[in-house]
C-alpha cells in the first residue's frame, strides 16, 4: 500500500475519533468505525436506540478509489468534505459520490 493511501487512513480515523467525540456515545447509542483496510471502505454506524426508536445506519462512508476519497455517505450537518479539505487533502482528491456527476461538475470537487 503506497504512502498517500496510509496518511489518507490516517486523515479519516482522525475525522472519524473527532466525530465520535464531538457527538458523545450513550448507553444506548453508539458509534462504531468500521475499517477495511484490505478494500479502503471506512464507515462511521450509529447504532442502538433513541425515544424508543431504533437508530441503525451510516453516518459517514467514505472508499479510497484511484488516489481519491469518494464520499458515499455525508450524514453530518455541515458536510464533510471541508474538514477533509482543513485535514490536508486537495478537493481534487474528493469527490462527493452521494451527488450524480452532473451535480459533481458545478462543485469545488473531483467529479470522479
Amino acid at each position: 500500500m503506497d504512502s498517500t493511501a496510509i496518511n489518507y487512513q490516517v486523515i479519516i480515523q482522525q475525522l472519524f475519533n473527532n466525530y465520535i467525540e464531538f457527538l458523545g456515545e450513550t448507553e444506548e447509542l453508539q458509534l462504531e468505525s468500521i475499517f477495511d483496510r484490505e478494500h479502503d471502505r471506512y464507515l462511521l454506524v450509529e447504532v442502538g436506540w433513541q425515544n424508543g426508536r431504533r437508530i441503525y445506519g451510516a453516518l459517514l462512508h467514505i472508499d479510497i478509489i484511484n488516489d481519491k476519497l469518494w464520499i458515499q455517505q455525508d450524514g453530518t450537518e455541515e458536510g464533510i468534505a471541508s474538514e477533509l479539505v482543513a485535514l490536508g487533502i486537495p478537493k481534487q482528491k474528493i469527490v462527493l459520490a452521494f451527488k450524480p456527476i452532473e451535480r459533481r461538475k458545478i462543485t469545488e470537487y473531483a467529479v470522479s
